[in-house]
């Protein structure tokens, strides 16, 4: 039997939580038991808060997706849902293998128990035998590095050590899908290193990883794709360096809104107020015609590290911009972001009055990358949408250097004069 692609598949899942409130004012022991006796301490039924809104996603066996989005978006509800925490309120949902999670710090352990007796309760859990976890036992410790602290209650370990020990637990079960939710931020740099070596020899081995962080640049450096999550929609999939850019853009537009980035608010039937606006393709400014010139304006395919360059794009105006932003990206053919700039982050002044047709012009004095191939995109972007237009180009150098890009520099080899001191120059003492 043919293996799915997909190691998870949601379609139309809803997850909606029901508010419950208890009067909360302070009383007697007697008026308490009163209350209780006549059934008015019964909490009363609210409305419905909905975390999640008919999310719709596909991550593909054997790629490392990332889950953004701002605090109280619905990003650990996802998670929650993937791992079976939760139930869907409506929706059908398919996992396809065996998941590990890493969830919220020290879940899953029991306080009074030692750590090597939650790894036997945790590794059961995760559908592994007796046999199984007990053989792998010896690993697991050695990964945690706990050492003696193995055999004493969980409860008295520091956060670190919870976090060593959930890490060393959900990734020596051998799991098919493993799930991270920001917990690889706690420990100290040696453990991260550790465990992000960890994580790439899942990569290589071809297992699927979800992953839920606020560091953007761990998402463009490290992941496949990118899911953007925002009250509790899917706003947007795709390739890291695109989404994490138009999340930025997002941002940027609330603040330039003076809108405070916060969770969205809920109405009481648990709908999410609309704090941002999500830019959408073809916005009224559009570019045509990317190309690379040298600088007395003839197109270039292939260049070398010391030239200079233009990047110029033609663009056509089909309405009122007066939030106008040009963003020029230089990126590997993996989409990794190697250098990103705008006219609004140098805050270059554009014209009020744009005419109805144009060109923009990127001058680099000098490339500075090195042998290889890249990638060129150029972004109009505004508050109704963003246009793009790319292309790849060739650098060629005769110089065997290695990594992306080659800074101005010389070298100098010079001989140093040595410094005699003062009795030894004059043949001993004076």
């Amino acid at each position: 039997m043919q293996e799915p692609l997909d190691a998870i598949v949601l379609r139309d899942v809803v997850k909606s939580f029901r508010k419950r409130t208890i009067r909360g004012e302070y009383t007697t022991f007697k008026s308490e038991l009163l209350r209780w006796l006549r059934g008015r301490n019964k909490p009363k039924e609210g409305g419905l808060i909905t975390a999640l809104r008919g999310i719709n996603l596909r991550i593909p066996r054997g790629k490392t997706v990332a889950i953004i989005g701002r605090n109280g978006s619905g990003k650990s509800t996802l998670l929650k849902l993937i791992t079976g925490i939760y139930t869907p309120t409506s929706g059908v949902m398919e996992i396809n293998g065996r998941i590990s999670a890493l969830l919220d710090l020290g879940a899953g352990f029991h306080p009074d128990f030692s750590g090597r007796e939650n790894i036997l309760i945790n590794g059961i859990i995760l559908g592994m035998t007796r046999t199984e976890v007990r053989e792998r036992m010896d690993d697991i410790i050695a990964f945690s590095e706990l050492g003696e602290f193995i055999d004493e209650p969980v409860r008295t370990y520091s956060s670190g050590m919870y976090m060593r020990l959930a890490f060393a637990v959900a990734t020596h079960v051998d799991p098919d899908i493993l799930i991270v939710d920001e917990i690889l931020a706690v420990g100290d740099e040696h453990f991260s290193k550790k465990s992000l070596a960890k994580m790439t020899e899942f990569k290589k081995r071809g297992k699927t990883i979800v992953l839920v962080t606020h560091d953007l640049g761990t998402v463009e450096k490290w992941c496949d794709e990118v899911a953007w999550i925002d009250g509790g929609y899917i706003r947007r999939v795709g390739r890291p360096s695109e989404v994490v850019a138009e999340y930025k853009q997002a941002i940027a537009l609330a603040e330039a809104q003076s809108a405070t980035f916060t969770p969205p608010a809920l109405t009481e039937d648990g709908g999410a107020l609309p704090q941002v606006n999500v830019p959408v393709e073809d916005g009224p400014v559009r570019l045509s015609g990317l190309r690379l010139t040298s600088p007395g304006g003839a197109e270039v395919a292939r260049l070398s590290p010391e030239v200079a360059v233009e990047v110029c794009v033609d663009f056509s105006v089909q309405g009122p911009c007066a939030d106008l932003e040009f963003e020029v990206s230089l990126q590997s053919p993996e989409g990794r972001a190697l250098y990103e700039t705008s006219t609004r982050v140098e805050s270059v002044p554009l014209p009020k009055e744009l005419p109805s047709s144009g060109r923009m012009r990127f001058v680099l004095e000098r490339l500075g990358l090195l042998a290889g191939t890249y990638v060129c995109v150029v972004s109009a972007r505004t508050a109704q949408g963003v246009s793009r237009e790319r292309c790849t180009f060739e650098v060629s150098s005769s110089v065997a250097e290695r990594g992306v890009f080659r800074p101005a520099h010389h070298w100098v080899v010079e001989p140093v004069a040595v410094q005699v001191a003062p009795a030894l120059a004059g043949g001993g003492r004076p």
